[in-house]
Formats: structure tokens, sequence, C-alpha cells
């Protein structure tokens, strides 16, 4: 649905023409965006690319992404050729990014692509919704930067650039469709793509959760948190409640030669798909076994301490043993050797596992 039409805003109070022009002067430059003196050159930015950082992005900072977006087009230049590959190398080049149900839709929504759609991403808001793994923040976000389609685009940084401007007293996330309107009433028709990727610039460096930057912004004038001299005391959020803290254990079992012992997690579930190493039972809502006696299988394990993760709802505590096998012995999984461990799809919990046993290798 198109947003409301900026003419029904007093004209003092839009915000596109100054948050425009910043913008043509100080976006910022990110592989997988197309410049502001380039879209005016014709230059159309590549939906697949689009939709990999959006993807890459969410929950994720800029900084992380590079890297790995870089590497995935390197690797995977187009939406059919990551459909072409094989769903364990696309996990192994994930590693590290976390969130890993986005791999998995990653690949899903390549394959839908490629196979359905003929390599092309559909268009329109609700034709990306449809997708594996995109919901209504990132259609939108799609739609506008890379077809140029009025849709209104809200992350975190629009969140807090709205919050201020407008003085939300509502509660994050309560606040969030409050926001969208707002939104949807000032993005415009001509550039909604560059305009949702300034606001995103102006949260990234000047509109910061602290101490932003006011007198650079060139919204200066038409924000209400800094007239009122509050800007920090927006957005406004709920309690955070605590996280409750689950036990488990993990086993790192070696070979003499210094190969370790790796199982594939379950496809489904927290880490679904990943490699890993042994460990007890711990989900979400429950802790797992701990203690050596909850090894797979019998050796001299050994404890090497305890190490601490933190997922999006709850902390793993594992205690990590180590064992060093014959390897003759049948055993789940399969061996991994001491130049190849680096490479494998290993979450970052499972490698502060690692570290633990082996604090010079890793």
């Amino acid at each position: 649905m198109s947003p409301a039409p900026t003419a029904s805003l007093p004209t003092n109070r839009r915000i596109a023409a100054p948050l425009l022009a910043w913008y043509d002067r100080h976006a910022r430059a990110l592989p997988w965006r197309v410049s502001p003196s380039d879209r005016r050159k014709g230059v159309r930015p590549d939906p697949y690319h689009v939709w990999l950082s959006e993807i890459m992005l969410q929950q994720t900072t800029v900084r992380a992404v590079k890297s790995y977006f870089d590497a995935f087009v390197s690797r995977w230049p187009a939406v059919t050729d990551l459909a072409a590959a094989e769903t364990d190398e696309v996990m192994k080049a994930w590693a590290g990014l976390g969130y890993y149900s986005r791999a998995r839709n990653l690949k899903k929504c390549a394959d839908h692509v490629a196979g359905e759609l003929g390599g092309a991403f559909p268009e329109t808001e609700d034709g990306l919704r449809a997708l594996p793994g995109i919901g209504p923040y990132t259609a939108a976000a799609i739609a506008a930067i890379a077809f140029n389609v009025p849709a209104a685009v809200v992350d975190g940084n629009i969140e807090r650039v709205f919050s201020r401007l407008h003085e939300i007293e509502t509660p994050l996330p309560a606040a969030k469709s409050e926001i969208g309107k707002l939104v949807g009433t000032q993005t415009p028709d001509d550039r909604p793509g560059d305009f949702a990727q300034a606001l995103m610039d102006l949260g990234a460096t000047i509109c910061t959760p602290k101490r932003p930057a006011c007198a650079l912004c060139p919204l200066e004038d038409l924000c209400e948190a800094r007239v009122s001299g509050l800007q920090e005391n927006y957005p406004v959020k709920a309690a955070k409640k605590a996280k409750p803290v689950r036990k488990g254990a993990a086993f790192v079992a070696e070979r003499k030669d210094g190969a370790v012992l790796l199982v594939k997690r379950p496809d489904k579930g927290l880490l679904g798909g990943m490699a890993g190493l042994p460990t007890t039972n711990w989900t979400v809502r429950g802790d797992g076994e701990t203690g050596p006696g909850a090894a797979p299988f019998d050796a001299e394990w050994r404890p090497t301490g305890v190490i601490s993760h933190v997922f999006t709802h709850f902390e793993l505590r594992l205690e990590v043993f180590h064992a060093v096998v014959t390897g003759r012995e049948e055993y789940p999984g399969w061996w991994s050797s001491r130049d190849s461990l680096a490479g494998e799809a290993l979450p970052t919990v499972m490698k502060k596992a690692l570290a633990s046993a082996f604090p010079d290798r890793f």
C-alpha cells in the first residue's frame, strides 16, 4: 500500500528535501549500495545485492556484514549461483554471522527465486513477503531500495530518528506501528530508496543512541527532542526482562593427530544444520545434562572450563570437557583435521568451546 502523500504535511514539517540533500553529500559507501551520483546517472541497484545485504544486516552490524557480503557475491555472483550451491557450503560461508535460521532461509529463498521465478525477485512488497525469510521490514526495504517503490522502511536507526523527531512517548516495540505510519507520511514518491537509506545513515552516523551530533543534523530545526534538549530520552524502551540462564555440556574429542570430532546439529531448532561439538540437549526452554557422565561415549574426559554465550532470548553456559581418543571406535559425526577445522560451519558458541579446550589454537 502506498503511503499518504507528503503534501498532506505542513511544508515546514517535511523532512525529505533537507534529508536527501544531506544524503547526496554524505552517503556511506557500502558494497551493496548504488551511490546517489550513480543513481542520477541511471544506475539501478542489483536486487540480489539488496536482498542479500538486508538478510545479512538483520540483527548484525554493517561492519560485521561487509566482509561476508563481499565473500558471498565473489563466490556466488547471482541468485542463480547461490541456488546452485550446496546448503552445507552456504552454511560454512555464513558461520560467524549468527542467527543461522537466516542462512537456511537465504538458501530456500534463492532456490525459489531461481527455480520458480526465473531468477527475478518480485517488485512488490506483497510479492517479496511471500518469499522465505522475508518479513515486513525486509520486503519494504527491498521494494524501496531495489525497485523504487514508496514503501515505509523502518529499522532500528529509523525508529530512533522518528522517536526524536516527534518525541514519541510510547515505548518500543509498541511504538512500531505509530512510527511506521509517520515514516509513510514522509516517504517521497520520487526517491523512496534513497530516503530510506538516508534515514539509516542519519541514525548510524549522526542521530546515534548516545551523544547524537545534533549540530550536524540536517533535521535539527525539525526535531522536537532537540528543541526540548531531551534527545537521549528517546526512543522510550520498555523495561527488559532478565534473560534466563540455560546450562549444558560440550565435549571436545581429539584424535592423536589433532583432528576433532564434529556432529551436524538437527536441521530444526537453534543452530539448526550447523556443525558443532557433541553437546547435551539444552534448549531455549530447558537445561541439558552436565558433568562428564553426560558424554556421548566413554573417555578420560577432563574439564577445561565453562563458557558463556548470549542468544536473543537466553544465556547459555556450557561446561567444556576434553579427551584424547584413538578414533578407531565408531563415533557419531566426522573428524575434522587441524587444517579443516577453521573452515567448518561452526557457530560462535562452538568456537568458544573449542577455545576453552585449545587456548593456543583458537
